[in-house]
């Protein structure tokens, strides 16, 4: 696979009619020096900006929607996502160390579990996410942020093809979307150092057999969810891929103060996911989503 060819022909996607429009606003952010950058649960970027450079900057930040995943705070406009990403990632932050380390999120939206991670001294961040709306949300974050992290218009598909391997690979909320999550995680496996590990959560059903819901249709609303596992299957799933060490770090079913509708999504979001009458249910009639947060090794145990 040509992984640079794939590049350069994906770089065209930012000349889509509908992100080419964004890419000349964000052209046009006004050149601000930032005095104070906090990479806490809020990613929050102060600043002498005049009152008209601060208009400008709520209205690229509108422009931009839907905003799935922060918050932000940009020289005083509050980007209050439709996730509140700093419930996961204070959850996995305990567990990890990537000081001096080289680390990969796989689907990694406009890149806020990126910047959060910049606080603990990685060698180098590389992101993965095919969208070119993620990808312009990135740089306008960036661009007064200004950091050195890689961002790829790439999928989880073409990590084994990279030019490099990591370290630690992050991947939150991808694999339900795959149609063949054992090819996933094979993919994952690749794009890992000897020693490396990765962080995975995804959706789950309970049980203590080994087996997994298709959904008919859609799953919550969304039509791209293949396969729902237990933890049981989940952990044949990762062995099948070559991982022999399968910790479980935390369960937690999905609630409205991490997930919820803002203006910043311009959609429905999980109130409208689930039967208002049972919340334990989806509108489907699917037990209502829970996640499992797990880390995988390829060493021994």
């Amino acid at each position: 696979m040509d992984i640079e060819s794939i590049k350069k022909e994906r770089k065209l996607w930012l000349k889509w009619k509908n992100i080419a429009p964004l890419r000349e606003l964000l052209s046009k952010l006004p050149d601000i020096t930032a005095s104070k950058i906090e990479l806490e649960d809020v990613v929050k970027i102060e600043g002498d900006a005049t009152k008209k450079q601060r208009e400008y900057i709520n209205e690229v930040s509108l422009a931009l929607r839907p905003w799935r995943k922060g918050p932000f705070e940009i020289f005083g406009t509050f980007i209050d996502s439709e996730w509140k990403s700093n419930i996961k990632y204070n959850l996995l932050k305990k567990y990890f160390d990537l000081k001096g380390k080289s680390v990969a999120d796989i689907g990694c939206n406009n890149g806020y579990y990126m910047f959060r991670m910049l606080k603990e001294k990685p060698k180098e961040i590389v992101g993965f996410d095919p969208s070119p709306l993620f990808k312009t949300q990135f740089d306008f974050i960036n661009r007064y942020v200004k950091s050195d992290i890689v961002y790829e218009l790439l999928g989880v598909e073409h990590l084994p093809f990279y030019h490099k391997k990591f370290d630690v690979i992050f991947c939150l909320g991808v694999l339900y979307h795959r149609s063949d999550p054992i090819v996933m995680l094979k993919w994952l496996k690749q794009g890992l150092k000897k020693d490396g590990e990765v962080y995975l959560d995804t959706f789950y059903i309970e049980g203590e057999e080994p087996i997994a819901l298709c959904p008919a249709k859609t799953y919550s609303k969304i039509s791209n969810i293949h396969f729902v596992p237990t933890v049981a299957a989940l952990k044949n799933w990762c062995e099948k891929a070559g991982f022999n060490s399968f910790e479980v770090l935390a369960k937690k079913p999905t609630t409205f103060e991490e997930q919820r509708k803002t203006r910043w999504i311009l959609g429905e979001s999980l109130e409208e996911f689930l039967d208002k009458d049972n919340p334990n249910l989806t509108v489907e009639g699917y037990p209502a989503p829970k996640r499992v947060y797990v880390r995988l090794k390829v060493g021994s145990v």
